[in-house]
Formats: C-alpha cells, sequence, structure tokens
C-alpha cells in the first residue's frame, strides 16, 4: 500500500478519524483502516488527542500495545491478504479463521507470526521468510 513515516502514519490514523466523526467521504484505504479502528474501541480516546498521543511512546516492556503499529499490521496483513502475498497466505488464514471462528482473532494470531518474522528478519539481515512466515500461521490457533 503505502511506507510511511512513523509520524505520516500517525497523522493518517488522527485524520482518519477526524473524518469518521465529522461524517466526511473516506478514501478506498480510510475505510478499511476505520473497519480496524472500529474493531479497536480502546484505541478511540487516542485517537480522539493528537496532541497527547502524537509523540507518545508505547513501550511493549510495559504491557503496552502501540495503537498506531497495531492498526498499520492490520492493515499490512489485509493488504498481503488482498494479494495473496506471500503465495497461500489466504488460504492460511482461511483455515486460521476457521479454528479460531473468529476473523478477527485469526488476524491477532497472524500478527503474532507476522512480528516474529520482521523481527527474525531484521535481527539477522536477512529476507524475509515466507516459507516460515506461513509454517507459523499453520501452527497458531
Amino acid at each position: 500500500m503505502f511506507n510511511p513515516s512513523r509520524d505520516q502514519a500517525r497523522d493518517f490514523l488522527f485524520t482518519l478519524w477526524a473524518k469518521h466523526r465529522a461524517g466526511a467521504a473516506l478514501t478506498p484505504l480510510e475505510s478499511l483502516a476505520l473497519s480496524v479502528v472500529l474493531e479497536h474501541p480502546e484505541y478511540h480516546p487516542v485517537l480522539e488527542d493528537r496532541e497527547a498521543n502524537l509523540e507518545r511512546e508505547w513501550r511493549p516492556e510495559g504491557g503496552q500495545t502501540n495503537p498506531f503499529l497495531h492498526v498499520s499490521m492490520h492493515l499490512a496483513i489485509e493488504e498481503q491478504l488482498s494479494i495473496d502475498q506471500p503465495p497461500g497466505i489466504r488460504a492460511a488464514v482461511a483455515a486460521l479463521e476457521r479454528r479460531t471462528g473468529s476473523a478477527h482473532d485469526a488476524r491477532h494470531a497472524v500478527m503474532d507470526c507476522l512480528a516474529e518474522m520482521v523481527w527474525q528478519s531484521q535481527r539477522n539481515g536477512v529476507a524475509f521468510d515466507n516459507a516460515a512466515y506461513l509454517d507459523c500461521l499453520a501452527r497458531k490457533g
């Protein structure tokens, strides 16, 4: 879809939320992102307060989830599914949905695998391992 900076990604979501609240027309990407945001009501107060949250850091070691990263990962997964990249992800996620009984829960399981694969790739300085990613998805649920 795109490769925004941290500030651009945050601005996109703040602007999206403001447009939604104002009843303004949304682009297809904004509509997709809004569907993700609406599934996460715990993030709505964050998006209501740009001033307090634009520069805020969420620390995983403190048990915090970065809402901007979380929504961005949802969007990355939706992009992967829309183009079936890596090949086979659609089938793997469909199987995961059947096992979990929930499309949203399946996406969160995918997110765990995606985060692990990105971390491994960065840590080891190697390309993203599609086969390992699909293996991880097969073990989830």
